[in-house]
């Protein structure tokens, strides 16, 4: 089976790198999958957005993501978040009380996190 090398990084730490054989983004003009061989491509990522990674090896990973920008060349796929954090490290009950805050950036990182772990959990 074909692979891609893949680098998931945020401002604040390195999340991800590996191969992976398929990885989906939301960005500004909607959402990409990105399967080995794709096209380069250039996409800025949505401000409250979900990145899946489907790992050669293990279960698929699922972060929420606060903006960036996602790099598609011949060899790699690098997502540069200006926020990320992994589905599993959500808590829920704080992004379900966030998601109701007034402040504009913790309202969109809330609902990030609400919406990828709703996607971790799909099939």
């Amino acid at each position: 089976m074909a692979d891609i090398t893949v680098e998931l990084v945020s401002v604040e730490r390195m999340l991800w790198s590996g191969q992976a054989t398929i990885v989906t983004a939301e960005t500004t003009e909607g959402e990409i999958g990105v399967l080995p061989g794709h096209e380069p491509v250039l996409g800025q990522l949505v401000e409250n957005g979900v990145v899946t990674i489907r790992p050669v090896d293990g279960d698929k990973l699922v972060a929420a993501v606060q903006g960036g920008f996602l790099s598609v060349s011949a060899e790699k796929v690098t997502i540069l978040a200006d926020f990320a954090v992994w589905a599993d490290e959500v808590d829920t009950s704080a992004a379900e009380s966030d998601a109701q805050h007034d402040d504009e950036l913790t309202r969109s990182r809330a609902e990030a996190g609400l919406r990828a772990v709703r996607r971790k959990a799909e099939a």
